[in-house]
């Protein structure tokens, strides 16, 4: 089990520890762990629109077959169960409680890398990219809707030394010692924020807050735009 674990409302640990027994199984040895399953998720619900189910499953479980066999049916189950707790909790602006294991398989700091790793994937696999969405739709807005995404991704491209390698490609010098150890903590204890602002930026994209009012209303009885699966009602427009 992974170290941090507090379950999602409406995941509880029982679920949690069933599913990593079920990441085990050799049926599913292709399949993502815990903690990318995770990071995955939280950008594959986000975006100009949500990564498909279908999808979703195919890349966290290794492959478009890996849900016939019985583990991964199981398995599967789980990961909607997952998947729709995660998103209310994002959607009610609530941030995600990280399941990260240790470095090295230790007992010492937690590895952040693999968790933003699987949401830099989850970015990449969106049907649209998320820039260039935002530039040809964000209107007047464009540039300062960019800007606040790039900077809400910082601690990703921190944490994965994304950022470290774009400053040394550009010949530009990056922090080492303390500095880089208190960036690098800065960015670990803002990431569960930063993933939740993301979110709901894209949830008010989609018509469901207020970034985007030209957007058509959300009747109770469509699917909820916060890409759970569930009615509206049923979800972030319960009262």
């Amino acid at each position: 089990m992974p170290d941090q674990v507090t379950p999602q409302a409406l995941f509880d640990d029982r679920q949690l520890d069933r599913l990593e027994e079920l990441l085990d199984d050799p049926a599913l040895e292709e399949a993502m762990r815990l903690d990318e399953i995770q990071g995955y998720l939280c950008a594959a619900l986000a975006g100009p629109r949500p990564i498909d189910e279908d999808d979703r499953l195919a890349d966290i479980l290794g492959g478009e077959d890996a849900a016939d066999s019985e583990t991964g049916r199981e398995a599967a189950g789980l990961i909607r169960k997952f998947a729709e707790a995660l998103a209310a909790n994002l959607a009610a602006g609530e941030p995600p409680v990280l399941l990260l294991y240790p470095k090295d398989g230790g007992e010492g700091r937690s590895d952040y890398q693999p968790w933003c790793q699987a949401y830099l994937a989850g970015v990449d696999q969106a049907a649209e990219d998320w820039f260039e969405c935002i530039e040809e739709d964000g209107g007047e807005d464009a540039e300062a809707q960019a800007d606040y995404l790039d900077e809400r991704l910082f601690p990703l491209m921190v944490l994965t030394g994304e950022a470290e390698a774009a400053a040394k490609e550009h010949g530009e010098a990056w922090p080492e010692g303390d500095e880089r150890a208190g960036i690098e903590q800065e960015c670990e204890d803002d990431l569960p924020r930063a993933v939740t602002d993301i979110y709901r930026f894209w949830l008010g994209w989609r018509g469901a807050g207020t970034i985007r009012n030209d957007a058509p209303k959300v009747g109770r009885n469509d699917p909820c735009p916060c890409g759970s699966g569930r009615k509206f009602k049923q979800c972030c427009g319960r009262e």
